[in-house]
């Protein structure tokens, strides 16, 4: 009922050049495995660069981050449609390290992905727990209030260009990784909080990544739990043979 999506997170890694010769090693190498979306989520300066070489393949091209006004006096920032322009057809949103570095709230999330949406661009949006809210017992309650405050005034039409990302901030470039079963359980209490606000219909049709390091080595067990429609992939994103594994492990 929902694509699974496979998404490759590069954060600040990779010139425009080395994103090129990149694109041009890894699409021989996904093509025609069609189980799957595959997503590359690339800095800004490498976009254009990125989306060029992906045509004509099943690559798409995201970016990370996007400012919630159309334009205007904000300097360093990136509107949605210098995104869509650039050849961007996805956008990160409320990643745990622009949460924790660059001061992003559930407020700022919900005004970006309005803008986004508004824009016409598709939304990974992120989410998920820190270490002492996992420990503390309440990683249900956290994960519903962000799905809330974060999806607050968007519409179930709107909501079909959305794909949720669950990501344990413990688990976010640490080497830790929530069990399958951890995954799939709050996962689930995603899906399970879509379904209250919206239909049932709209929590069947979602797509709910899990982005606590997923790689080669723990993809198909993750991808085999009923409530992980794909990854969100950091540092095995930056490898042609890593991240194929992945999307092999998608297309099984």
């Amino acid at each position: 009922m929902r694509k699974t999506v496979i998404a490759g997170n590069w954060k600040m890694n990779m010139t425009p050049k080395a994103a090129g010769e990149f694109i041009h090693a890894l699409a021989p190498m996904v093509k025609g495995k069609d189980k799957c979306d595959v997503v590359l989520c690339v800095p800004f300066v490498d976009i254009a660069v990125a989306a060029e070489a992906a045509k004509g393949t099943n690559i798409k091209i995201g970016a990370q981050n996007v400012h919630f006004e159309a334009k205007g006096a904000f300097t360093g920032e990136i509107a949605a449609d210098m995104l869509l322009e650039a050849g961007a057809e996805y956008v990160i949103i409320g990643h745990s390290e622009r949460r924790q570095y660059f001061g992003e709230t559930d407020e700022t999330v919900n005004l970006r992905t309005k803008a986004a949406l508004a824009a016409g661009l598709k939304v990974i949006l992120c989410l998920g727990e820190v270490k002492e809210q996992r420990l503390s017992g309440i990683t249900d309650e956290v994960v519903a209030m962000q799905t809330k405050l974060d999806l607050a005034g968007i519409s179930e039409e709107q909501l079909k260009n959305v794909i949720i990302a669950y990501e344990p901030v413990w688990a976010i470039g640490t080497g830790l990784t929530a069990t399958p079963e951890q995954a799939d359980e709050t996962c689930g209490v995603i899906r399970k909080t879509v379904a209250a606000i919206y239909s049932k219909k709209a929590a069947d049709e979602i797509t709910i990544q899990y982005g606590g390091s997923m790689n080669d080595g723990n993809a198909a067990e993750l991808l085999a739990k009923a409530n992980v429609d794909g990854g969100l992939i950091g540092g095995a994103s930056l490898k042609t043979d890593k991240f194929t594994a992945i999307v092999d492990a998608a297309n099984a």
